[in-house]
């Protein structure tokens, strides 16, 4: 079966690139991590009443509605500590949707900092997640991975021991 890049490689294309190699190499990270554990329960019990992931193949949307006839996908995140990777991959939803011939607007949702972001795509987006996905594509199809690099999310990072044990 061929590659297809995710949303989650995307999400982590932008925080780390060792850590897409090791996902994409099924190397599973600590799944008894506390921020693991704790984003799935947000996952599962943040927006009951939106319709609730959406699976498109590589792509799954945690909520998707229409608001004035325009389709509204939301991403739900524990925090906005990840804003950024959390944007990029709400990005590359649209991008997937625009691809199908649908038009829609992204909303990045943090329940618990009661905050909601606008996410568009927009040309200058779509140009760098094109790029993101084709350097995901380089980094999946490469024998190692990227050597371990430091950054401000290695303290709590569920891979941490694939890096610095």
């Amino acid at each position: 079966m061929e590659f297809q890049v995710t949303g989650t490689h995307i999400w982590y294309y932008y925080i780390c690139k060792r850590e897409v190699w090791l996902m994409i190499h099924q190397m599973e990270p600590d799944e008894d991590d506390e921020n693991i554990l704790i984003g799935r329960i947000i996952g599962e019990h943040a927006y009951k009443r939106e319709k609730k992931e959406v699976d498109l193949g590589n792509a799954k949307l945690d909520l998707i509605r229409t608001e004035d006839g325009q389709v509204v996908v939301g991403e739900v995140k524990k925090s906005s500590r990840f804003v950024e990777s959390a944007s990029k991959q709400l990005l590359f939803y649209l991008l997937q949707l625009k691809q199908m011939g649908i038009d829609a607007r992204g909303e990045l949702l943090i329940p618990e900092e009661k905050k909601k972001i606008d996410v568009l795509l927009d040309e200058k987006n779509e140009v760098e997640i094109l790029a993101a996905i084709g350097e995901v594509e380089q980094i999946a199809a490469a024998a190692r991975p990227p050597e371990p690099s430091k950054n401000k999310y290695c303290r709590k990072c569920a891979y941490s021991e694939f890096c610095w044990a």
